[in-house]
């Protein structure tokens, strides 16, 4: 067995001709398209510059009909040894690669099972919760016209400040003004409840609760781990909720964010996809908020945001896209339904776009405001939240950017 990897100043072809006769030699096992998917991973850094197994097993075939045909006649039985020798320095390393990665699996069994504890205690802590006021019930009256109440990035946990050019704060986040923030939004949707008449609503919480450790450099500006800044906020917001829940029916929809997933053994984003803090946050507030005749969580197994709404399919969701028009046309042909309203966040400024009759796209401001990573983007607007209204026929007829 060979080190599969490319050698310290090893060149493509060098790599394909050495693979290549470790397959021919038996010492290999692999087919050439595996060999073709090592070769791209070591010289191709975008997957859109991959090539098949045949742009490798030609070439090498050609080389190897040279070589054959003794066209190569330099090449002495002290080069041979030298290829031994390394194929055998290889086979070390392979193996001791092999110990370490059993060592590494062992270390992620560990952790798992010490999620899987901490989760545990979690919901043993929540059962011990003092039971939250329940407000009397609220009759929900359906109507030709609803609200949606639409809120993200809280980044729960954050702290930091950021100045500007004379020395004044352009936005300062600590986890008091996070509840600050809420404690305004609670308040002026209250009020938009009150002055409507309103006897139900939705909420869509569109991620990134808490904020995570996606780069060494959070560690910098977090005040909790990510398991105390989980149950905080979860904490926090069922009494938000719950307040929110004396005035109005309250259905509540959620969507997992990137930052409160957890990246286990140093995987890049999406390896483990399940695994993310949002589905502690939601467990909590089922909970807690079990038996509140005017609470309903509301779950997809697509782990996205649907629902019918007025006659309209909104679709909810946290917003790592690059186009909310195209998302939305890709969403429509994924799951085989017209999507009328795309609602997302992740990109802490607000925009809406008509893409057709009574169909559009809307980015939701965040409760986090400015911050560093979107200083870097030049995406810069005040935190706040979003409450819009959807009327039979006529979509989205009154929207309210709530600035916090």
């Amino acid at each position: 067995m060979i080190d599969t990897h490319k050698l310290e100043g090893e060149n493509e072809e060098q790599y394909i001709w050495r693979l290549g006769q470790a397959k021919d030699s038996g010492e290999l096992d692999l087919s050439w398209d595996q060999i073709a998917d090592l070769i791209n991973k070591e010289f191709r850094e975008d997957d859109s510059e991959y090539r098949n197994e045949s742009a490798y097993r030609k070439p090498y075939s050609q080389a190897k009909r040279f070589y054959e045909a003794n066209v190569f006649k330099d090449l002495t039985s002290e080069a041979y040894s030298g290829i031994l020798r390394d194929q055998r320095r290889g086979l070390l390393l392979e193996r001791q690669k092999l110990r370490d990665e059993k060592l590494e699996y062992n270390r992620w069994l560990r952790e798992q099972s010490r999620d899987e504890l901490i989760c545990e205690k979690i919901c043993d802590a929540v059962r011990e919760l003092q039971p939250l006021t329940i407000p009397r019930y609220i009759t929900p009256v359906e109507g030709d016209r609803e609200a949606v109440l639409c809120f993200a990035d809280t980044h729960y946990g954050a702290e930091f400040c950021i100045k500007g050019l004379f020395g004044d704060i352009i936005n300062e986040y600590t986890p008091e003004i996070f509840e600050d923030r809420m404690s305004s939004l609670l308040t002026q949707t209250i009020d938009i409840i009150v002055s409507k008449g309103l006897t139900n609503i939705r909420v869509f919480s569109l991620g990134d609760e808490i904020d995570g450790i996606l780069r060494v450099s959070q560690l910098m500006k977090l005040r909790y781990g990510i398991v105390e800044s989980t149950v905080k906020y979860a904490e926090y917001i069922c009494n938000w909720l719950n307040e929110l829940s004396r005035y109005v029916h309250v259905d509540f929809y959620t969507v997992k964010g990137n930052h409160s997933e957890l990246r286990l053994i140093n995987q890049p984003k999406g390896t483990f996809t399940d695994e993310n803090m949002s589905t502690v946050v939601n467990e909590f507030i089922k909970v807690r908020l079990h038996g509140n005749p005017n609470f309903t969580f509301h779950t997809n197994e697509s782990g996205l945001i649907f629902d019918s709404i007025c006659g309209y399919n909104v679709l909810g969701i946290h917003g790592e896209v690059k186009n909310m028009e195209s998302a939305l046309r890709t969403f429509s042909n994924t799951y085989d339904v017209m999507v009328d309203i795309l609602v997302g966040a992740h990109k802490h400024h607000f925009s809406a776009e008509t893409v057709g009759r009574n169909r559009e796209v809307v980015s939701i401001p965040s409760i986090i405001g400015i911050d560093d990573y979107a200083l870097q983007l030049g995406k810069t607007s005040n935190p706040g939240a979003l409450l819009f209204f959807l009327e039979a026929g006529r979509g989205i007829v009154e929207q309210y950017n709530l600035k916090v």
